[in-house]
């Protein structure tokens, strides 16, 4: 049992490891293309500084409708920055998007791919506690927020073995039996601790096959609590 739990510890960790390496990688990809993408684009002044050139090198360009062909260039090239400017925020504020949303993508693709694992090891193993909750004053115990009436004798047992198992210690019959009746389990018959634990079973049992298997619908009868489609008889 150990190794098993060392095996799924170590298991989350891997997990973890691999999250944050991929969302590390997104985050590299993405801000690598963005700069490539910023580099690419021209400058915005480059153009003003085209015009600027004409106007140093043509110096013989005195008529006006000349002049007022370099002005109307010099607002076109301002025109022109402003709008690389816009695209520039443009492309930030989707590759930001694009980042957000395959990082949710990354996310939620390994917690399907846990979930999946988690089915398959449900279906594997059948019932699967989650969760354990004794009541003594009820006389119940609930497993997995199902509620399950127990006698006084199984409540006992029950009790003795949970705080067995939380001090990850294995009882005999004879000292399952001494610690209920309060006797050494020297003194105690190994087959009266058996008998304890095989009335534990009948009890529990058969109210959690009454609840997840074999229905008791009031004054109707009985039925299966299973999906039709899932049963084959050979």
């Amino acid at each position: 049992m150990q190794d098993l739990t060392t095996s799924a510890s170590d298991m989350r960790r891997f997990g973890g490891r691999f999250v944050g390496g991929g969302l590390a990688a997104i985050v590299v990809v993405l801000a690598v293309g963005l700069g490539v993408l910023l580099w690419a684009l021209p400058d915005g002044n480059l153009f003003n500084a085209q015009v600027e050139r004409i106007f140093i090198e043509n110096d013989d360009l005195t008529s006006a409708s000349e002049i007022k062909l370099l002005e109307i260039l010099a607002q076109s090239g301002t025109a022109f920055s402003d709008t690389l400017a816009s695209y520039r925020i443009v492309i930030s504020v989707l590759l930001v998007f694009a980042t957000a949303m395959l990082i949710a993508a990354l996310v939620f693709l390994i917690m399907l791919i846990g979930f999946n694992r988690r089915m398959a090891q449900i279906e594997r193993v059948g019932i699967q506690v989650n969760s354990l909750l004794i009541s003594r004053e009820e006389n119940t115990v609930y497993l997995n927020n199902l509620g399950f009436k127990l006698t006084g004798a199984a409540m006992e047992t029950m009790s003795v073995l949970a705080e067995a198992r939380m001090d990850d210690d294995v009882l005999s019959g004879s000292e399952i039996e001494g610690m209920i009746s309060g006797r050494n389990a020297a003194d105690c018959d190994e087959a009266a601790g058996a008998t304890r634990i095989k009335r534990l079973r009948d009890t529990l049992g058969n109210q959690i096959v009454s609840e997840l298997l074999v229905k008791n619908i009031a004054r109707r009868g009985y039925m299966l609590a299973i999906d039709k489609d899932v049963i084959k008889v050979i």
